[in-house]
């Protein structure tokens, strides 16, 4: 039996999470001088409500190994032998290496046994790390194997197609996400940067002016850059505006072919504390070989208007 392990990141739906029985690492909220477990003391709606009323910006801190470890331990107990623990990106978090000291201390304590534990830098965030735990488990769903699944992650996990937007570009510059320079003159000109996961690190990869401009760059990468035969679902999140997500998938449903599942789910609140309000986000996996980038976003502008 094959036991998925993510952290609080992947921002999975509780329906999700429980169909599968997915294990979770909380991360830790700190809000005004209290500390908070992620999806345990604190809901992303609660966040969100009261986000504008916080005195100091929240900050978050990585599970500790001790948390990896207790999920570990409770698989085992409850009979599974084969443990696939799926991380957001090593370059955003602690998290992928705390889970690699509880790992080995884990597999220090059961020398001999027969238990397989494989954790994964999924080089992503959000429901970058989420995607890969979803089509794992629909893949375990299917009948594969551990080693199937662990090749896939490994092999395919950079070429989940990330996209995110935000209203508030604040949160990206306190969180060290955006440099203060390129909010200024995003605010000014009224731009919204569109980001995505260039080698676990965000990258801006688009400036749109607009929701309506945002939601259009997203369509028009989807339709060229989708892996239809890898993507039977993507996944729409959103932070505080389910509306503009709803939008989104809307847009997909009129104006594509895509015959593939349509997940809508919120962030959490450890990612939430870097995006604000406003956010939207887009995964799916992407075919082979595609470059982005704003250099490449704003050649292909050109050649559009040059076109017309």
């Amino acid at each position: 039996m094959i036991k998925l392990i993510g952290d609080s990141t992947c921002d999975l739906s509780d329906e999700i999470i429980q169909k599968y029985q997915i294990g979770i690492a909380p991360l830790t909220i700190n809000i005004d001088g209290k500390t908070y477990k992620d999806r345990i003391d604190i809901t992303a709606d609660e966040f969100f409500a009261h986000l504008v009323e916080y005195k100091t910006h929240p900050t978050t801190a990585m599970p500790s190994p001790a948390s990896f470890i207790d999920l570990f331990e409770e698989a085992l107990a409850n009979g599974y032998n084969e443990i696939l623990c799926i991380c957001m990106s090593s370059k955003t978090s602690g998290s992928y290496q705390s889970a690699m000291i509880a790992k080995e201390l884990f597999e220090e304590e059961h020398t001999g046994e027969s238990i397989r534990l494989h954790v994964v830098d999924s080089t992503s965030m959000s429901h970058g790390s989420g995607w890969l735990i979803v089509k794992s488990a629909r893949m375990i769903e299917n009948g594969a194997d551990f080693d199937t699944v662990t090749e896939f992650n490994e092999k395919n996990k950079r070429r989940v197609k990330h996209f995110l937007s935000v209203d508030d570009l604040d949160n990206l510059v306190r969180s060290g996400r955006l440099r203060y320079g390129s909010a200024l003159i995003g605010k000014i000109m009224k731009v919204k940067p569109i980001m995505t996961m260039k080698q676990g690190e965000g990258a801006i990869v688009s400036k749109e002016r607009g929701r309506k401009a945002v939601l259009q760059h997203y369509l028009n990468a989807f339709k060229q850059r989708i892996d239809l035969d890898e993507s039977d679902f993507v996944i729409v999140g959103y932070t505080s505006d389910r509306l503009y997500a709803e939008n989104l998938v809307n847009l997909i449903k009129e104006e594509t072919t895509y015959e593939g599942d349509i997940l809508m789910m919120q962030m959490g609140v450890a990612v939430g504390t870097h995006v604000g309000l406003g956010g939207l986000s887009f995964f799916f996996m992407e075919r082979p070989n595609f470059k982005d980038g704003l250099l490449v976003n704003n050649i292909n502008k050109i050649k559009e208007v040059f076109d017309k």
